[in-house]
């Protein structure tokens, strides 16, 4: 991510950038022109017209900062809770098998406490509380090592092979290949 809070501008950056705003505001009152204050406070012209139009609707308090642009969408309570579901583990929560996969641990976000995430939000939110994914310790119980040597001496092979001879062609699609 570019910014230290995962998205978003730093709280100092943000507060730089309501005081200029609230410059903007005072300047609006004192009846100066949008192109002099957007050479003055090094802005666009674009941005003072669209703060223009805020402070007309809403006056300064239209300018002030609304907080973090990405505000988590899951709480550190919910992400408690969260924890609490998921220790229950998945046959609790309908699936058929023991693993939580990203869509499952989404799904229960989804029902649970009504909020809708991607999957790779799903993965950043698990990621900055300190869970990662797993690779089982050891085999499964139900492994048939039978069946997976037949599998890499029969099956294999086949599957390695290459769909085509490799023979001496042309790249062209017009002109066959010369003896």
């Amino acid at each position: 991510m570019r910014y230290p809070e995962g998205g978003g501008l730093t709280a100092e950056r943000r507060a730089f950038r309501e005081k200029i705003r609230l410059q903007a505001g005072r300047r609006f009152a004192a009846g100066e022109r949008t192109a002099v204050i957007a050479k003055d406070l090094r802005v666009s012209v674009r941005s003072v017209e669209r703060w223009r139009r805020a402070w007309r609707e809403g006056g300064l308090e239209a300018l002030h900062s609304a907080g973090p642009a990405n505000s988590p969408t899951v709480t550190d309570a919910q992400f408690t809770m969260l924890e609490e579901e998921l220790a229950k583990g998945p046959a609790a929560h309908g699936f058929e098998d023991q693993r939580w996969t990203l869509v499952r641990v989404q799904s229960v976000i989804r029902r649970r406490f009504r909020v809708s995430l991607s999957v790779a939000t799903v993965w950043r939110l698990l990621k900055r509380h300190g869970w990662s994914w797993q690779a089982p310790s050891r085999r499964a119980l139900e492994r048939d090592e039978h069946a997976v040597e037949l599998w890499k001496r029969e099956v294999w092979p086949r599957v390695k092979a290459s769909r085509r001879p490799m023979a001496a062609g042309s790249s062209s699609k017009t002109k066959p290949a010369s003896p």
